[in-house]
């Protein structure tokens, strides 16, 4: 068990190192390559041709449409969003090279292109654009069958194998891979009961594996999962509620109910999905503005704002926070940092980041931020995370941080303090040396007690304050200064690696909750 959370997170961590909007964008263009290099053997529906002038039209018109759009709303090109939108519709619609078809499929993209702005809610759109590019267009067909609708070539055996590997490299990274797993379960549950009942209705006969595996791998639901039902800014804030979602979509997508004309088929189920995701949490951007910077420690920044629209968080979620700039790298243009603050500190949220150690080293985000001055507006673009302390006040907490890993129970504890709740806390603070300590003040008011690793001993620590002196902090020093360990719920964030270190004591824990980040 140890060893497989130790690869889990050596692989997220390597991941990490790449924004999720940037890997998804790599992800399916990787895949458009294999779908070209399969038609070339026959192995997919569409001929070569095909595909390459169907992803020329779509990648201008959504680039084209999302670059006008953004420019009369004044909003920051996301090149990224363009590409990802084009490549999904590529494999959702019948890829062609002939005029009237490729009409139809400019209008899907310009239509899934222009509803992030038209069905929108304050800055954030409801549906995922492809879906509804292909649902408008499948609709146009029903009057002009020549546009073409939506096909999903993408179910076909010779794809299945690179959609699980990509997808799984963007579930990993988005930590979607239970809620996708979740949606697949249930759907092919659903398709095999389905076809089960229409053969029973047929008068046939045929085993449930016999149908299992051709609806798993001649299906589109590996697509529709990874790719689709994934994208964040679609899916509720919680985990529980991301997994109903899963579940809605799952029943939906195995089993198309009829339309008039048309059925509810994968985008319609994702549709009605998004709908429901949208009523658990009303989305939204929200604008912000600098108020001040200050440095907690030598190498850690932190960044004050003042609150300008409605923002809900619980203590220990994190946000996206979104830096326009010139030029992005890999790591793009958002980012998500854990709130430091509590949700009694509003209007005010506060948000800390560890500096690089030479400017060569850090990632355009970070040089971006680095230039944003008090008075800037910014714009926060999600709230996530279920890195939530128990309900009850009554269970012992562990709570295990690595450097700025501590900013998510700096607002744990604050809340905690505001609404007068005594929790039993015991905080294993790890850092370079002492100077590195940060939020000492906010921790010290708390009155956790706290067990701090450093190489140096700090100074002047509160009486609730304990210093390791020399005992490492693997799995054995972990349990040497929290001897009570497997009677508390444990917390850690911080590097992978150190959550794969702490791994084995973890587990003696009564429950583990990890918030593992890989840097800006």
């Amino acid at each position: 068990m140890g060893s497989l959370t130790a690869l889990w997170n050596r692989v997220f961590a390597v991941l990490g190192r790449m924004s999720m909007y940037r890997l998804a964008y790599f992800a399916l263009a990787a895949l458009a390559v294999v779908a070209v290099l399969l038609s070339l053997f026959g192995l997919v529906g569409p001929d070569p041709l095909e595909l390459i002038a169907t992803l020329v039209v779509l990648s201008a018109v959504c680039v084209g449409v999302d670059a006008a759009a953004q420019r009369v709303l004044k909003l920051p090109w996301r090149l990224e969003s363009s590409l990802i939108t084009a490549h999904i519709l590529l494999f959702v619609l019948r890829p062609t090279y002939e005029l009237v078809g490729l009409i139809g499929i400019a209008i899907a993209a310009a239509v899934a292109s222009l509803s992030k702005y038209v069905l929108a809610w304050r800055g954030r759109h409801i549906f995922n654009p492809a879906a509804v590019g292909a649902t408008v267009l499948t609709l146009l067909s029903l009057a002009w069958p020549a546009l073409g609708a939506s096909a999903w070539w993408v179910g076909t055996p010779a794809l299945a194998a690179p959609v699980i590997l990509l997808g799984l490299a963007v579930l990993v990274r988005t930590e979607k891979v239970r809620v996708i797993a979740v949606f697949l379960v249930v759907a092919v549950a659903v398709a095999v009961i389905r076809t089960s009942v229409q053969y029973q209705q047929a008068g046939l006969q045929t085993e449930v594996l016999d149908l299992l595996w051709p609806v798993l791998w001649s299906s589109p639901f590996l697509f529709l999962g990874a790719f689709m039902l994934s994208e964040p800014l679609t899916l509720p804030p919680r985990r529980w509620q991301q997994f109903v979602v899963a579940g809605v979509v799952g029943v939906l997508a195995g089993w198309p109910i009829p339309v008039g004309d048309i059925t509810l088929g994968q985008e319609r189920a994702l549709l009605v999905g998004n709908l429901v995701a949208f009523a658990f949490a009303v989305r939204t951007a929200v604008r912000l503005t600098l108020v001040a910077r200050s440095e907690p420690t030598p190498t850690v920044q932190e960044l004050t704002f003042r609150v300008h629209d409605r923002l809900a968080f619980l203590p220990g979620q994190y946000l996206e926070l979104e830096v326009p700039h010139r030029h992005p790298d890999a790591r793009g243009t958002r980012r998500e940092f854990s709130i430091a603050s509590a949700p009694a500190d509003l209007p005010f949220v506060k948000v800390a980041f560890k500096e690089g150690k030479t400017s060569q080293a850090l990632s355009s985000y970070k040089k971006a931020l680095a230039l944003v001055e008090p008075g800037d507006e910014l714009a926060i673009t999600g709230v996530w995370g279920d890195f939530l302390l128990p309900k009850r006040d009554a269970a012992p907490i562990l709570m295990v941080a690595a450097g700025i890993g501590v900013t998510p129970f700096v607002s744990q504890l604050g809340q905690a303090r505001a609404m007068g709740l005594d929790r039993d806390v015991v905080l294993v603070y790890v850092a370079s040396d002492s100077s590195e300590l940060a939020y000492r003040d906010e921790i010290e008011a708390s009155g956790a007690r706290v067990v701090v690793f450093t190489r140096d001993r700090p100074a002047d620590l509160p009486a609730h304050w304990t210093w390791a002196q020399g005992v490492r902090l693997d799995a054995d020093g972990l349990v040497r200064v929290v001897p009570d360990i497997a009677a508390r719920h444990a917390y850690i964030s911080g590097p992978a690696g150190l959550i794969a270190e702490l791994a084995p004591a973890l587990e003696k824990a009564r429950s583990i909750t990890t918030d593992a980040f890989s840097g800006y």
